[in-house]
C-alpha cells in the first residue's frame, strides 16, 4: 500500500440529398477526425493503447453528453497527469468524447471527457501482472520483453484485479521499504479503505529494508506489487519515467 504522495483532416464525399442518417454519421465522424487526426483510437489491445494528457481541470461525464454540458465531476493534473483510454471515441453535438479510466474509487471508475481538451498519444507499452503466477510482464507492441517474479497481496489484502494505469512514476530510496521506484496506479485496495494514513492506493514498487523479508514469488503484501530493485530500475529505464504515466496495467 502506498502513502506517496492535432492534425486536421478533411472528410469529403458525396451524400444523397435528404439522407439525414448519412449526413449525421458523416458529421459525427468528422467531429472526431478533426480532433484525433484520423487516428484509430480505441481501448487497449494486445499491441497498442491510447492515453490522454490532462493539462488543466476538465469536466468528466458519466455518459456522452448532448448539447447540455453539466459535468458529473472534474479531473485535474494533480489527480493523474495521464489517463488510459478505454473505448472507441464517440461524437455528439459536434464534439468528440473519449472514455478514460479515472484515478479514484471504485476501481472500475470511468468517465467521458472532451477530446479537444487533452493531448492524445499512442503507447506501445503494457504491463501485465498475474497474481496466480506472481509475475509481472512488460509487453512492447504485443511482445513480451521480460517477465519477473513479484510479491503480491496476501489473501486477506489481495491485489485488486482489473485494468488500471500508471498514474505517477516516482524515484525513491533503494534502501527504503518501497525500494528504488514507486509506480502509483489508479488501483485501490478492495480490503482496506485506508492504510497508514493513505487512501488504500495500490502500486508497483521496489524492495528494500523490511520488505526484503518476504521472498519474491510470495503473497505477502497489503495489495501492492513488489519488484526487485534491479527489475523495476530496468522497467523504468526501458519505458522511460516520463512515458510511464498512462501506461495500461492489467492485473489478473
Amino acid at each position: 500500500m502506498l502513502v506517496v504522495v492535432g492534425v486536421v483532416v478533411a472528410c469529403s464525399g458525396v451524400l444523397p440529398v435528404g439522407n439525414a442518417a448519412a449526413k449525421s454519421a458523416a458529421a459525427k465522424s468528422s467531429a472526431c477526425a478533426r480532433v484525433l487526426g484520423g487516428e484509430s483510437v480505441s481501448g487497449p489491445t494486445n499491441t497498442v493503447a491510447w492515453k490522454v494528457g490532462i493539462g488543466s481541470r476538465i469536466g468528466v461525464f458519466d455518459d456522452v453528453p448532448g448539447k447540455t454540458l453539466r459535468p458529473t465531476t472534474w479531473v485535474a493534473p494533480k489527480d493523474a497527469p495521464w489517463l488510459v483510454v478505454l473505448a472507441h471515441p464517440r461524437a455528439e453535438a459536434n464534439r468528440c468524447w473519449l472514455q478514460v479510466r479515472l484515478p479514484w474509487r471504485p476501481n472500475t471508475a470511468a468517465g467521458w471527457i472532451n477530446a479537444k481538451l487533452v493531448v492524445v498519444e499512442k503507447t506501445k507499452w503494457r504491463i501485465d501482472v498475474s497474481t496466480a503466477r506472481r509475475t509481472l510482464t512488460l509487453f512492447e507492441a504485443g511482445k513480451a520483453v521480460r517477465t519477473v517474479s513479484v510479491v503480491v497481496g496476501k489473501p486477506s489484502t489481495p491485489t485488486p484485479a482489473g485494468l488500471f494505469a500508471v498514474a505517477w512514476a516516482v524515484r525513491w530510496n533503494p534502501n527504503d521499504f518501497l525500494g528504488s521506484w514507486v509506480l502509483e496506479l489508479t488501483a485501490h485496495s478492495n480490503a482496506l479503505q485506508q492504510f497508514d494514513g493513505g487512501n488504500g492506493l495500490v502500486g508497483i514498487h521496489g524492495r528494500g529494508g523490511a520488505s526484503l523479508r518476504d521472498p519474491l514469488g510470495s503473497a505477502a503484501s497489503h495489495g501492492c506489487i513488489r519488484v526487485a530493485n534491479d527489475s523495476i530500475d530496468w522497467l523504468v529505464h526501458t519505458v522511460g519515467q516520463s512515458r510511464l504515466p498512462g501506461t495500461p496495467v492489467q492485473v489478473s
